[in-house]
């Protein structure tokens, strides 16, 4: 089995569980007094980023260029990034420490998005220097 293939089922698998984690296993909270929360939306942004990274994920798989692998890399390393950055600082969650999203949800999206980055940039920097023709020439 080809490694881009691993690396690219890697990359879905941790996609489905960013997208499908706040959904599904660790639960954002869903209704407040006053309508949805911010954590609601924070979630709801996650399903987004997190099919965005699977299906990038599904390019790796599909295409096979190192020039192509490289570009989808760099695309999932910035989405990470965002995917990072919502429940932390774009969007947020409930003021309460005690809620379900702060105690669970938040920490659990934050973890993956950290490994997410880890693994993204190493298989860049190993797509970079296995296929040193890829690399912007200066």
């Amino acid at each position: 089995m080809k490694k881009s293939v691993i690396f690219g089922a890697i990359i879905i698998a941790l996609g489905l569980l960013i997208a499908l984690g706040p959904q599904f296993l660790f639960k954002v909270c869903a209704h407040g007094e006053d309508g949805y929360p911010r954590c609601h939306w924070s979630g709801q942004a996650e399903i987004g980023l997190g099919f965005l990274i699977a299906a990038l994920g599904a390019c790796m798989v599909v295409f096979t260029d190192p020039k192509t692998h490289l570009g989808f890399s760099i695309g999932v390393f910035m989405a990470g990034i965002i995917a990072l950055f919502i429940p932390n600082a774009l969007i947020g969650g409930c003021g309460m420490m005690t809620m379900q999203c702060r105690k669970v949800a938040f920490p659990a999206l934050t973890a993956e998005s950290v490994v997410l980055l880890v693994f993204v940039a190493v298989t860049t920097v190993y797509i970079a220097m296995k296929n040193p023709q890829s690399s912007p020439k200066p």
